[in-house]
């Protein structure tokens, strides 16, 4: 896609999507167009051409016959090089269609963030990379040569015109009939393939889960009962499956019947003229080859009816998430010039982070936790106030960049794990080695056979989940954050190593604003802070070992303990 392209389009609707794409590559589509009219005229005259040597044949004339020859050859050469080049654009039309489509969603979906799993299905976006995106560029594809066909039916019909009325006007009248009868076709064709398509969607979400939770299942026994559903709704997709191809069939033949009827009409018109010496055999082989010709535009005009469907109901589907709006949006204040921070405070809970404090939250559940670490970071709305100033009225890039907020939910991407540690790429070597010792992650890349530089699988599956979680905390550690937020960050852990991480990460994080949201008492015991929440609400505050002795709600949630 061009450097200068808009992020996102203000496509309100499929068709409005769609006629936003062709206009971003108006110049290719238009130099695409003209070769494939250039193409399907040169295709067109070689049948007159061939009509007229045959006349010149049977009129003996060596120099007409020889003209004829000399334009069949030059109408050849053309048709390969116009071939050649609309086909090149064709291609070119498709993938950048196609590719504008992957950007633009990529970018709407990192406009969402958070906003994106909560309103759409993983499957969904899945599907708009395997299927949606080939759709609409055959939409766009299929416009060089359903141009190209209009005007190459309009020359044969004027050329029979010119030599015969009465077969002219047969093909002018019969070539839009042939065109509205496929029509009642494409309003169920339609149908059927957004059903369809919402079949794709769903079964692509069950197979990621499936996937992404096949060692749970496993575990519990459950993967014959999620393996017999995923049959079932895949049988749903196929009996859907049918239900498109049934009307596609019907369509196809449609594309044989009705073109053929055409051509014998035309040819049994021909044939008449030509015994009553009304034509001569040239013009009846003309008409015939004209007559044969004009199967492949309007078998063209009938794809394109097709695949502009499919287009339409792809681009649908863009439209659904490009026309999500984030739930959390950042403010204007203080643009211009860096705010200086302070006292991050969330005003429905009470939970306040002091500045350079190492400060511990624990909360009574654990959704009550993650509830106010959203809202610290933005993610959901609430009243925050960061220093003097309300959180939202910040700019969203900075609240991202100042405040950091690492879940277990976080993903590990595929590629080089240096880069996934260090997603800025301006982290030092020693800054690396820092972030690994403090998350006692070394024996990690001790153990892979190229250290920092191996590939990572998708999501990271070649690593436990106590492995997963310490390279999360690694990269959070790394990135430097004003404000670190960590959810959970050792839940997945052993004992020995937790104390590890406790120790080390109160010495990484040293003079840096740093939230740790747990209920380990071996976190909680290094804590400069600790704030116990409860209904939402804080409870308590003081240091791990005073709450112990003040608060028993407290005692009882960090020591699993009854009341």
């Amino acid at each position: 896609m061009p450097a200068d392209d808009p992020g996102i389009p203000d496509a309100r609707s499929p068709i409005r999507y769609l006629y936003w794409v062709a206009r971003r590559q108006a110049g290719a589509l238009t130099v695409g167009i003209a070769y494939a009219i250039v193409w399907w005229i040169a295709l067109a005259l070689v049948p007159i051409a061939v009509g007229a040597g045959i006349d010149a044949i049977r009129a003996k004339d060596t120099s007409a016959l020889l003209t004829c020859g000399a334009v069949v050859l030059g109408l050849g050469v053309v048709q390969v090089v116009a071939g050649t080049m609309r086909h090149r654009m064709a291609v070119f039309n498709w993938l950048s269609a196609a590719y504008r489509t992957v950007q633009v969603t990529v970018r709407q979906a990192t406009r969402l963030g958070a906003t994106l799993p909560r309103r759409v299905s993983t499957g969904e976006v899945v599907s708009v990379g395997n299927s949606d995106i080939a759709h609409i560029g055959n939409a766009i594809d299929i416009l060089l040569r359903a141009t190209g066909s209009i005007f190459a039916i309009v020359t044969v019909t004027v050329v029979l015109i010119r030599t015969s009325v009465p077969l002219g006007l047969t093909v002018l009248v019969g070539v839009p009939i042939m065109t509205v009868a496929v029509a009642p076709l494409l309003r169920p064709l339609h149908r059927r393939q957004h059903a369809h398509r919402d079949l794709q969607g769903e079964l692509s979400t069950r197979a990621a889960d499936i996937v992404a939770g096949l060692r749970v299942l496993r575990g519990v026994g459950g993967e014959q009962v999620f393996a017999d559903r995923y049959a079932a709704e895949s049988q749903q997709v196929r009996h859907a499956g049918v239900r498109v191809a049934s009307v596609q069939s019907m369509l196809e033949g449609a594309q044989i019947l009705l073109p053929g009827l055409l051509i014998a009409g035309v040819t049994w018109l021909g044939a008449t003229f030509a015994i009553r010496d009304e034509m001569t055999p040239g013009d009846l082989v003309a008409f015939y080859g004209a007559a044969v010709f004009l199967i492949a535009p309007m078998r063209t005009l009938t794809e394109a009816a097709d695949k502009l469907a499919k287009g339409h109901v792809a681009a649908g589907r863009v439209v659904r998430i490009l026309n999500l709006e984030p739930e959390v949006t950042g403010g204007t204040g203080h643009s211009g010039a860096a705010h200086p921070g302070g006292l991050l405070r969330d005003v429905a809970s009470g939970v306040a982070i002091r500045p350079g404090i190492f400060t511990a939250v624990a909360a009574a559940t654990p959704e009550e936790s993650i509830a106010i670490a959203d809202r610290l970071g933005r993610y959901t709305g609430g009243d925050v106030d960061f220093g003097d100033v309300p959180l939202d009225t910040l700019p969203l890039a900075e609240v991202r960049r100042r405040i950091l907020v690492a879940d277990n939910g976080a993903a590990l991407f595929a590629g080089s794990l240096r880069q996934e540690l260090d997603t800025t790429g301006t982290a030092s070597e020693e800054d690396l080695a820092a972030a690994l010792h403090a998350a006692c992650a070394e024996d990690i890349i001790d153990a892979l056979p190229d250290g920092l530089d191996s590939e990572v699988a998708e999501a990271g599956r070649e690593f436990s989940g106590g492995q997963q979680q310490r390279l999360r905390l690694v990269r959070a550690l790394t990135a430097d954050p004003e404000v670190l937020i960590l959810v959970e960050p050792t839940s997945a852990v052993d004992a020995h190593s937790e104390a590890r991480i406790a120790d080390r990460l109160t010495k990484a994080r040293s003079g840096r604003t740093t939230l740790v949201c747990t209920t380990s008492p071996l976190v909680l015991d290094r804590a400069d802070h600790v704030i116990y929440v409860e209904e939402g609400v804080v409870q308590a505050q003081g240091t791990h070992r005073e709450l112990l002795a003040t608060a028993p709600a407290y005692a009882a949630t960090v020591t699993r303990e009854e009341g």
